[in-house]
């Protein structure tokens, strides 16, 4: 195929260090093994910002959350900026989403020509961060720890409805596919939000985890006076103080959690079993915004550098790419132009602002020495943060913090900062330097400032008398659906059967 369809199965807050090779032997998740087995599987894949919407953006245009201004989940995704749906569109493709994206703005679409659900989480700025005020938590809307303390079994929740609809629309789309009512190539963008918390699994998927052996973290809680700077904030942006944490509530969190990855692997193999029901080949694409810490160190979620919350899955499974393993750092950036890549797509109008490269050359042996790049500017944080991933190193930085410095190849768990041991300070000062040249702190900071200050204004003004909301609102053409009088029985019988009859 000229333009080969591209599937991409999105999931929302996976640890990428479950992932090592694929999903981790001890996972159930069969679908998901049996992908990673036909796919270019990338160990060391990192969010631009571990953080639903940051990372998702930077996730669909290549960019980090600096270029695009989706510094957090309430800041606007310019409607100006190409996304990896507009670039393949251009070039021909249909492209159509279910599920979530967390688009925030007037613009629901970003590229998408089609959308079969609404989003999960609002599309409006209500979920501003604001640095003018520094350790105020914003009750209604911050993470708290009550998705751990309640952690436990259900046969539905909200996550899990979105999800089932989620899983239905696509299949039913790569049906309508099938049967020759698209003739473009096409792109379906199926995204979940599972396993994000509150972790809440139904009772099929909690029982295959009933005697794990990896419902308590390797590294547990830490005295809160023994935690880095920002990993404090996150504490108190959780309202750790106003809950007990136990060791029981930390196994159910993780049971629950570990659960919700086979609940996610049956919806996969039910969306990969219609595509191959239905005789369509396309390029398969598996990645998540960011990941969950876990409870490893106390600290759970996301909104760290650390990688239980910044590491991603990610596997490719595409004929130009050789299946295998890959250990070299690469981003969730890099997505977006690999699909182009990957598509025979240029995007060489817009190269020289898109940070994200191809991964294509990896899966077929291209070495690759640039440094990876993550930017974090959202809730339980008071200035920007950046961090640099190179080789085995990775170097944190933020203006209001001491340098960070870890080898993880030595020191996979982040225990012993590295920044003031002397024997490092050569590597400190490289890793330094290309920071400071990527990136501006103050500069950066006073974009973030700017950004939040017109949002709140923004937020409150559209609050007061009529009010429109930008939520994403499906379309359901019911008199084109089923049989209508409009229609020709014969016609239409022998149109929506697959395969067609003698």
């Amino acid at each position: 195929m000229t333009h080969p369809n591209i599937l991409i199965l999105m999931v929302d807050q996976l640890n990428g260090t479950l992932f090592p090779d694929g999903p981790a032997d001890w996972l159930h998740a069969p679908n998901l093994k049996k992908l990673a087995a036909r796919s270019t599987r990338f160990a060391n894949a990192y969010t631009a910002s571990p953080l639903c919407a940051p990372g998702r953006a930077a996730f669909m245009s290549g960019q980090l959350p600096s270029a695009t201004g989706v510094y957090d989940n309430a800041a606007e995704f310019g409607a100006d900026i190409p996304t990896y749906a507009h670039h393949l569109r251009r070039a021909g493709y249909h492209t159509c989403l279910s599920g979530k994206m967390h688009f925030v703005g007037p613009d629901q679409l970003h590229g998408f020509e089609e959308r079969l659900t609404t989003d999960i989480y609002p599309a409006d700025f209500g979920w501003t961060p604001d640095y003018r005020k520094p350790g105020e938590r914003i009750d209604w809307w911050y993470h708290n720890m009550g998705s751990v303390t309640g952690a436990g079994v259900a046969e539905t929740s909200n996550q899990m409805e979105y999800d089932d609809e989620v899983a239905y629309n696509a299949t039913r789309k790569i049906y309508d596919l099938s049967r020759g009512a698209e003739a473009r190539p096409w792109c379906l963008t199926v995204s979940f939000t599972h396993p994000h918390d509150p972790y809440v699994a139904r009772e099929k998927y909690w029982d295959l985890y009933n005697d794990c052996a990896y419902l308590q973290p390797d590294i547990p809680a830490m005295d809160y006076e023994n935690h880095d700077a920002h990993s404090k904030r996150i504490f108190d942006a959780n309202d750790w103080r106003s809950f007990d944490i136990t060791d029981e509530n930390i196994r159910r969190s993780r049971q629950a959690y570990f659960a919700n990855i086979s609940y996610l692997d049956d919806k996969v193999g039910e969306i990969l079993q219609v595509l191959e029901d239905t005789r369509q080949e396309a390029i398969i694409l598996f990645v998540s915004d960011h990941g969950d810490m876990l409870g490893e160190r106390g600290l759970w979620f996301k909104m760290s550098f650390f990688e239980g919350s910044a590491r991603v899955p990610l596997m490719i499974a595409a004929p130009q790419m050789a299946p295998g393993l890959q250990t070299t750092p690469v981003s969730n950036i890099d997505v977006c132009p690999t699909l182009c890549d990957l598509a025979g797509v240029s995007m060489e109008e817009v190269m020289p602002w898109t940070t994200g490269q191809s991964m294509v050359p990896m899966g077929q042996g291209v070495e690759r020495t640039e440094p990876v790049a993550m930017e974090y500017a959202a809730e339980a944080s008071y200035a920007p943060m950046v961090s640099l991933r190179y080789g085995k190193w990775k170097y944190n930085r933020c203006a209001l913090d001491p340098d960070q410095l870890f080898d993880l190849e030595a020191d996979p768990h982040e225990l012993n900062n590295l920044a003031e041991a002397p024997e490092n300070a050569g590597t400190l000062a490289q890793l330094r330097a290309k920071s400071e040249a990527r990136w501006d702190l103050e500069a950066y900071d006073a974009d973030v400032r700017k950004s939040q200050a017109r949002r709140w204004v923004v937020y409150e003004a559209l609050r007061e008398g009529g009010y429109y909301p930008w939520d994403y609102q499906p379309l359901r053409k019911a008199s084109e659906q089923y049989m209508r009088n409009h229609m020709d029985l014969n016609v239409l019988e022998e149109s929506k059967r697959f395969p067609r009859g003698e």
